[in-house]
């Protein structure tokens, strides 16, 4: 029974939170029930097939600025939750999240270099070096025989250094309009969040998502090591690369879409297993309610506690910082515990 009921929090948190969010903004606090009636009015709308009637000034507020920007905040909360959960469960390590291995920062610097050099899209490119990042941390580690799981995340924090160190390149290098866009970007920032970011960012993180969740049983058996999984049939290297293949896509698309967010995928996949233990299978459902939901929530504070918008980055090192040092003290990231 409460595992049926913390399942069902699953489904209607978010839903809450959502609503929730739509009524907070700098342009004002909408009621319950003025939202409820504008709510219900653009249902009616879709249902007719009206919707290119003209918005109100708060239709245009909720429906165009703030419902786009909720969307892409919880499909980013949730990718990177899943992302730092799943790596977690394949390298066997607490301390694992799409930082450690190289992929937010490659990430990172292909996006700023597509900002800077626009040859190719910014979600290609940051995809494109996250992958690579990933590949030279793998091959940094490799040692001829397999690949040590201590090797890899230390490989994989040198390449974060690196990737890192070029993109303070790129900002040295970038005119003042551009340096601007690019350290507000590896802040983290969802202000510049719209339909069409909405619509370019859901196919892969989507699919990614979609794709993990088929996957997931697989990850108990790569949790119990390799030996196990080969036992049962499954070949744990193909399991790997296709779930770190996935989770570097839809990292790279959620740092495309909104930039850097830090400590988030390390601490959301702890949460996870606090409240619904280490089995994956429903540990990755848990990831993305859970990563969405507290990222739209510290968005909402981001935007709501002061006339300014605080990048929500910023929010989540202050906030995330602090949480993991109770929970480490609280011995809850020991997974011997």
């Amino acid at each position: 029974m409460q595992q049926r009921l913390k399942i069902l929090l699953l489904v209607l948190m978010p839903l809450v939170v959502l609503f929730f969010s739509l009524s907070l903004g700098s342009t004002g606090y909408i009621g319950v029930l003025d939202l409820t009636r504008y709510t219900w009015t653009a249902i009616q709308r879709l249902w007719a097939d009206v919707s290119g009637e003209p918005y109100t000034d708060i239709e245009t507020i909720l429906w165009q600025v703030r419902l786009p920007r909720i969307l892409l905040t919880f499909m980013v909360g949730a990718a990177l939750a899943v992302s730092g959960g799943v790596l977690q469960a394949i390298f066997r390590n607490p301390i694992v999240d799409p930082f450690s291995l190289g992929i937010s920062s490659g990430a990172a610097f292909g996006a700023a270099l597509s900002m800077l050099i626009p040859l190719i899209p910014i979600n290609l490119s940051a995809f494109l070096f996250g992958v690579l990042a990933v590949g030279i941390t793998y091959l940094v580690s490799y040692s001829g025989v397999r690949t040590s799981l201590i090797t890899m995340v230390l490989s994989g924090m040198i390449i974060t250094g690196v990737f890192t160190a070029f993109l303070t390149i790129l900002q040295y290098l970038s005119d003042p309009y551009k340096l601007q866009a690019i350290v507000q970007w590896t802040m983290g920032n969802l202000h510049t969040a719209s339909w069409d970011k909405v619509q370019t960012a859901f196919l892969p993180i989507g699919g990614g998502l979609v794709a993990i969740a088929a996957l997931r049983w697989k990850l108990n058996l790569l949790a119990l090591g390799d030996q196990e999984a080969m036992a049962v049939g499954v070949n744990p290297r193909n399991i790997k690369f296709i779930i770190v293949g996935l989770a570097t896509m839809i990292t790279a698309s959620a740092v495309a879409s909104v930039g850097m967010i830090s400590l988030f995928g390390l601490i959301v996949p702890h949460i996870s297993r606090i409240a619904f233990g280490p089995n994956n299978q429903i540990g990755v459902f848990a990831n993305m309610s859970i990563g969405g939901t507290f990222l739209l929530l510290i968005d909402d504070f981001s935007r709501a506690v002061m006339p300014f918008e605080i990048p929500v980055g910023v929010f989540t090192m202050i906030l995330g910082a602090p949480l993991f040092i109770y929970l480490m003290r609280k011995n809850a990231v020991n997974w011997n515990a």
